[in-house]
């Protein structure tokens, strides 16, 4: 069919006019970027989409099927028809599942305006073919290399009819129909066939080595016979003094007409690794969604009176993450990954001051009042949508800097969309079934074949973070024994929002999902139980998680000793007495194991906390610089003959006093390190009460994502912006007719009439409800072209109906450069 007859598009803004305002929406919603700013009309949309930066864009979102048949359309004829495409793909022995899947492929092609016109005119975008096509300084992903035309194309003539005389052909007047019968030659698959059987077995293995690519080899001054054979024969071009080049006709014969190697039409399977019983997926899931939740009040409370300080580049140094795992007990790169959740959900922060350190949020006040369930809720929602990768701390960025916990070099864009699709196709498992991670690995290079290496490392970032993604999530108990449970499930399912082709879904669908998650994972996790079991050796057992008014006095009472199914405190005197400091009666603790142990307190827990409140407070330290004083001038005697005093500065003042040089905070420790219980009073002699200083940042707001390109406009955008693009098409390509003292106006420039014309043609229009063109220039000095339909004409201002901006607006009469009337066909 001829190029733009019969319907067939001249340009890809054709095409795009040519569509109706769903398939327009629909290339929108797939490359936002065109979206920003709004196109003025079709022209302009046409012409973004074809801009390198766009292009290259809309060829990373592709799969890697479609990226083929793309590829092979770079090393077609342009246009080329469907029948040529399909032989590239399939090649001369065929292929049913390629065939089948070609159409689609193409579609897709077409639907992101990489590929326009009909199927006897299959057009790629000129930049998507600059990029794909084959040249001396980037092979094609095919592994062809140019034509014959392009390699003969600084031949000499009289080296074209040698190699037409070598090769049995007859020779010619002129290099045109030298290289047009040496063409002819190479496509002839009889005749080339013919050609190979005469050739040496070397000279076959010399092809063998360079038909998948890359098509180039060095050749020496006096090249060996084999290759000699071939360039005379024109199976290999010269590219250079040094280089040959095998011809792509030459290569499309030894391929049996492939492009590719091997077609991949369809993608890779997901395979289970292992299968288990759903309630053993539910039962292990929530048991590590519990111990998430401790893990992270842990690490919390751990930096309840302030954490380390911040890095001067941002960041936790390297010694305060080792002390951190310490603290944890696990790895840094496990203590790495718990800091950043807690950053991502808002719990901590930095605080902003001068010397500026990390210190829980007020929200962790907030989050701890949760219930579990809804707590982990939270933990979830917030690993689901960041964009940190704590994978990444440790590892080194382009310019060789250690990158950091909490640092500001942690955000990757990728991360959000590799992170739900590896959970969406372990959802797509049967339940129980844990994913294979090489399946699963390779199904994402197919789906993304050009978005392995997205920081520029040389790396498959993308695969590095499917690979956290999967351990994150059995941390984080959305998995259990690698298998998505139920309430990981709950969390992903959800019904396509507006076609957002599998990007997360706005807040309300969110939340949505996090309240059906949470409803799945309460009735698993383990009630919180307010008692404990006291044993005879000064050790309580927590069976369980406790409630957390009991679990905080527990604390200050008595050490962890253990943790696991069961946490073990231990009661020790300097635990005794700091639950004293905290202004605790010796009756307050007797009473308060009384009631929350289900067996007898044992005797020897009872006599230490009244040994150790017997002797609390028998000694009283206060500032003078510092002091103490004792009833009993014989313990203060005591405490001056002991040699370990020495360093405090100590002198009696008085039979009950001492004087201290220490301060108070160094001579209380210095006496409790001696084995004396001392207490601290205040100036009126009150005894002072101590307890943990809670340190908390101001206010502070989640980390946003780090954003992937344009964000995908909702349907009300779409639906303004196909309006405003097929308005400002009108306004551009509508007939007008011109103005009576003005010659035809050029195509795209602003009409220009005087004063007085505009005036009575827009009042004439309004009187007969006839449509304008005018040019319009704003306050900011901006021009444009408009279509509208004035209504009413007065005090130096029109007031019309804008079909550009599908509104009702007013134009005050001094800034229209000019009006024309259209042509009466234009309606």
């Amino acid at each position: 069919m001829p190029e733009g007859s019969g319907g067939s598009p001249r340009t890809l803004a054709e095409a795009l006019r040519a569509r109706d305002d769903e398939e327009l929406a629909a290339l929108l919603r797939a490359r936002p970027d065109l979206l920003s700013p709004v196109p003025n009309d079709v022209s302009q949309l046409a012409t973004r989409a074809g801009t390198r930066a766009s292009v290259v864009r809309a060829l990373e979102r592709l799969d890697r099927f479609a990226l083929q048949t793309a590829e092979a359309l770079a090393v077609a004829t342009d246009p080329a028809p469907y029948g040529e495409l399909l032989a590239l793909m399939t090649g001369d022995d065929g292929d049913t599942t390629t065939e089948a899947a070609l159409p689609q492929a193409l579609e897709t092609l077409r639907r992101q305006a990489l590929v326009w016109g009909g199927d006897d005119r299959l057009r790629l975008v000129r930049t998507a073919r600059e990029l794909l096509a084959p040249s001396p300084t980037r092979p094609s992903p095919t592994g062809l290399g140019p034509t014959v035309t392009e390699a003969t194309a600084g031949m000499s003539p009289g080296r074209l009819q040698e190699i037409l005389a070598v090769a049995g052909l007859g020779t010619t007047h002129d290099p045109v129909s030298a290289v047009a019968a040496l063409t002819s030659l190479f496509t002839d698959r009889t005749r080339m066939a013919a050609l190979l059987d005469t050739a040496p077995s070397d000279a076959l293995a010399v092809l063998d080595r360079l038909v998948w690519g890359p098509p180039y080899g060095e050749v020496t001054a006096d090249p060996t016979p084999p290759v000699r054979w071939l360039r005379d024969h024109g199976l290999l071009l010269p590219a250079s003094a040094r280089t040959v080049v095998l011809p792509r006709e030459v290569a499309l014969h030894l391929r049996a007409g492939r492009a590719h190697r091997t077609p991949e039409p369809v993608p890779p399977a997901v395979v289970p690794a292992a299968e288990h019983r759903p309630q053993i997926v539910d039962s292990t899931a929530a048991g590590q969604a519990f111990t998430a939740l401790t893990t992270v009040e842990d690490l919390l409370k751990d930096w309840h009176e302030g954490g380390p300080a911040v890095l001067r580049s941002g960041g936790l140094a390297v010694r305060d993450l080792k002390r951190t795992a310490a603290a944890l007990d696990t790895s840094e790169q496990l203590a790495a990954f718990w800091l950043e959740l807690a950053y991502s959900t808002g719990l901590l922060a930095s605080d902003g001051e001068a010397d500026e350190r990390y210190a829980p949020t007020p929200a962790y006040d907030e989050w701890l009042e949760l219930p579990p369930a809804e707590r982990w809720g939270e933990l979830a929602v917030a690993w689901l949508t960041a964009t940190r990768t704590p994978g990444l701390v440790g590892s080194q960025d382009a310019k060789g800097r250690t990158l950091s916990a909490l640092g500001p070099e942690l955000d990757r864009s990728a991360a959000l969309e590799v992170r739900h699709r590896v959970l969406e196709l372990a959802a797509g498992l049967p339940h129980g079934a844990a994913p294979d991670p090489e399946t699963l690995l390779s199904r994402l290079r197919w789906e993304r074949p050009l978005r392995g290496d997205t920081a520029g490392t040389g790396k498959d970032l993308r695969a590095r973070v499917a690979t956290w993604t999967l351990s994150e999530a059995e941390l984080l108990g959305l998995t259990g024994r690698g298998a998505l449970s139920t309430h990981g499930r709950a969390l992903l399912d959800r019904e396509p929002v507006d076609g957002d082709g599998g990007k997360p879904a706005d807040r309300e669908a969110l939340a949505e999902r996090r309240a059906r998650a949470v409803k799945a994972l309460a009735p698993l996790l383990p009630e919180p139980l307010d008692h404990v079991l006291l044993q005879a050796d000064l050790t309580a057992v927590a069976p369980g998680p406790l409630e957390r008014p009991l679990a905080e006095t527990l604390a200050v009472l008595a050490d962890v000793e253990s943790k696991g199914g069961a946490t073990v405190y231990r009661f020790t005197p300097a635990s005794v007495r700091r639950a004293l400091d905290a202004g605790k009666a010796a009756s307050d603790l007797h009473t308060f194991l009384a009631t929350h142990s289900r067996t007898p307190v044992p005797q020897p827990l009872s006599y230490l906390i009244d040994d150790v409140a017997r002797r609390h407070g028998h000694l009283r330290v206060g500032a003078a610089s510092a002091y103490v004083r004792c009833d009993d001038d014989a313990v203060l005697g005591e405490i001056l003959a002991d040699k370990r005093s020495q360093g405090l500065g100590l002198r009696r003042l008085a039979p009950t006093v001492l004087a201290a040089q220490a301060d108070p905070k160094a001579l209380l420790e210095g006496l409790r390190a001696m084995g004396y219980a001392p207490a601290a009073e205040s100036a009126e002699g009150d005894v002072l009460i101590t307890r943990a200083h809670a340190r908390r940042t101001p206010p502070r707001t989640a980390p946003s994502p780090a954003p992937e390109g344009p964000p995908v406009p909702d349907g009300t955008l779409l639906g303004a912006a196909v309006k405003a693009i097929r308005a400002g098409d009108m306004a551009a390509t509508v007939a007008r007719k011109p103005a009576a003292e003005q010659v035809g106006p050029r195509p795209g420039a602003l009409p220009r009439t005087t004063s007085a014309e505009t005036l009575a043609t827009v009042q004439a229009a309004a009187l007969t409800g006839s449509t304008l063109w005018i040019g319009y220039v704003n306050a900011e000095g901006t021009a444009s072209q408009r279509v509208i339909a004035p209504v009413r004409v007065e005090g130096g201002f029109v007031t019309a109906y804008d079909h550009t901006a599908d509104e009702v607006r007013t134009y005050p009469l001094h800034r229209i450069t000019g009006v024309a009337e259209l042509a009466d066909d234009a309606t």
